[in-house]
This record gives structure tokens, C-alpha cells and sequence, in this order.
């Protein structure tokens, strides 16, 4: 059973998605899509480095707004400390620290697989992430991964940081620019949801006027 199942308040918003991943798990797909907003970042990193290095295709978006354990403070001065790390002699050698939300997820899975090797080459060379969620992927089914939620893994109350937020803080400059296109996706998104909403009353209507008609039994005969 989906642990989304046991949290009333989320059932309804999380529990489809959450049937759609595991049977995408279970069964390689072409792509799997995977909505990073609302997931802890390295649990996340986990669970697609390992499916990637199973030869599945995933391409995660809205990468800014995965979520890292912790107070905003207390991540950004472990950010820091982590960008003066570099080669004594040699700057320009590396070690090289992204700042954008896609490269940051991107490493750390980067991490979690032998990338020196042919094989977790290849297991790269499957993922892709993205900030907010560009076209073609706005048209594609999105679903999460129940083991990586926070709302399931965090206590309630627990502080956590934004990975887009963090980002903005230690030098990536494209947040105003990933919202704005957000903006305008969800915009474009509700008014194809409403067309599709009145589609559906009007044959639904249609079919309710109709169910007597000899027509719709003859259909019926033939298993329509």
C-alpha cells in the first residue's frame, strides 16, 4: 500500500501519481516523468540512480523546487564551506560546484553511480533534469516517488529549504526567469483543463439524452 494512502488530507492529491510510479517501477517505460517539486533531494538522488543504473530513462523537472532537510540558514552556510573547496595549486582543475537546481540533483546522482565507468556513463546519459517544466514534458503524465516525499519523511514542523531558494543564494541568476515561464505554463495548463472539463459535460450530457434512443441499444447489443 502507497504510504499516501495512510495521510487522509494527501490521499486524493498524491495516491493516483503514486500508483503510477510503482508500476512504472516495476515495468520499464519509454520515459518516466517525474515531478521533483515537494521531494527531498537525496532520497530522490537515490531511488533514480538506481533505476537509471537499471537502464530506465527518467526525466525529472521543476528541479527548483525539491527540498533539502534543514533550516535555509544553516543549509547556506554548508553551501559555502562547500564552494572553498577547490584544487590548492590550481583553481581552474576543480573541483567545479553548480549552483543551478538541475546541476545541483544532477551531482548528486552524479555521486551515487560509478561515472568514470562505461556503465554509469551510459546510466547518465539516461537522466535529465530540468528547471520548471519545458515543452514536450507539459504535455506528458508527471508522477512522484512516495519514498522521497517530504510531507511523508519529515516530521510535521520540521524546517526545510528550498533548493531554488538556496540556489538564488549562492549565485544562480535564472529564478525570476524559471517563474515567469511557470506563470504563463499554469495559465496555458487551466485553460486546457477547463476546455476539457466542458467537453466532458457535453457528451456526457449528450450520452444521457441519448441512453433510450433504439440506436444506443443496438450499440449496446454489439458491447458499445
Amino acid at each position: 500500500m502507497c504510504a499516501v494512502a495512510k495521510i487522509p488530507h494527501l490521499r486524493k492529491k498524491f495516491q493516483h501519481r503514486c500508483e503510477i510510479f510503482r508500476y512504472q517501477m516495476s515495468s520499464f517505460e519509454p520515459v518516466v516523468v517525474i515531478d521533483g517539486k515537494g521531494h527531498l533531494l537525496g532520497r530522490l538522488a537515490s531511488i533514480i540512480a538506481k533505476q537509471v543504473l537499471n537502464g530506465q530513462k527518467i526525466v525529472v523537472v521543476r528541479a527548483e523546487a525539491l527540498n533539502i532537510s534543514g533550516e535555509f540558514f544553516r543549509n547556506k552556510l554548508k553551501y559555502h564551506d562547500y564552494l572553498r573547496k577547490s584544487t590548492r595549486y590550481n583553481k581552474t582543475k576543480g573541483p567545479f560546484h553548480f549552483r543551478a537546481p538541475s546541476r545541483i540533483l544532477y551531482k548528486a546522482v552524479r555521486g551515487m553511480i560509478p561515472h568514470k565507468t562505461a556503465r554509469g556513463q551510459a546510466a547518465l546519459e539516461r537522466l535529465k533534469v530540468f528547471e520548471g517544466i519545458p515543452p514536450p514534458y507539459d504535455k506528458k503524465k508527471r508522477v512522484v516517488v512516495p519514498q522521497a516525499l517530504r510531507v511523508l519523511r519529515l516530521k510535521q514542523g520540521r524546517k526545510y529549504t528550498t533548493v531554488g531558494k538556496l540556489s538564488s543564494a549562492v549565485g544562480w541568476k535564472y529564478e525570476t526567469v524559471v517563474d515567469k515561464l511557470e506563470e504563463k505554463r499554469k495559465l496555458q495548463s487551466a485553460e486546457y483543463y477547463a476546455k476539457k472539463k466542458a467537453l466532458a459535460k457535453k457528451v456526457e450530457s449528450a450520452q444521457t439524452a441519448t441512453a433510450g434512443s433504439e440506436a444506443a441499444k443496438k450499440l449496446a447489443e454489439f458491447g458499445y
